[in-house]
């Protein structure tokens, strides 16, 4: 059977809901494509906190609090301002893990140094200082990008709780 974002989603939900926990959102390249995999699920308000979508610069500032210097010294496709993304999405929504995702998806908006499919994560929990962050280089067009971006997100969530 294919995995899907769907089959991902359901079972992050029954980790979760075994575990006694939450989990919340903070978007931009996927503009909320893994709070509509989560939301997809019957019974998901059992174990989903909120998703935010910090598409602008100024929303990553204002929701979740990521520094203007961060964007400034190393853009929002970075490894600093998703690890803030992440933090920012566990303090603002009480939930018990976060996932965070900047990236960029084409087909315009890459450079040399972050070409297009060039995506950002960050895990963050309440239970562990440390937050887990990968970077990964996709391929395709933007819808891939995106979906290929919103699968990487929702393991990296199972892979926490495993």
């Amino acid at each position: 059977m294919k995995t899907t974002s769907e089959t991902l989603a359901l079972q992050l939900g029954k980790l979760l809901l075994a575990k006694q926990l939450k989990v919340t959102t903070v978007e931009s390249c996927t503009g909320g494509g893994v709070a509509t995999a989560i939301t997809g699920i019957s019974g998901s308000s059992d174990w989903f906190e909120m998703g935010l979508v910090t598409y602008s610069n100024s929303a990553k500032q204002k929701l979740v609090g990521v520094s203007p210097a961060s964007l400034m010294a190393h853009g929002a496709v970075s490894e600093a301002v998703v690890r803030e993304m992440a933090e920012g999405a566990l303090a603002v929504s009480g939930a018990n893990l976060a996932v965070a995702i900047s990236g960029i998806a084409g087909p315009n908006g890459g450079t040399d140094e972050k070409p297009v499919g060039t995506v950002w994560f960050a895990w963050a929990t309440d239970f562990s200082p440390e937050v887990v962050v990968e970077h990964h280089l996709f391929h395709g067009g933007r819808a891939e990008v995106r979906s290929q971006a919103v699968m990487a997100g929702l393991r990296g969530l199972i892979e926490l709780l495993n």
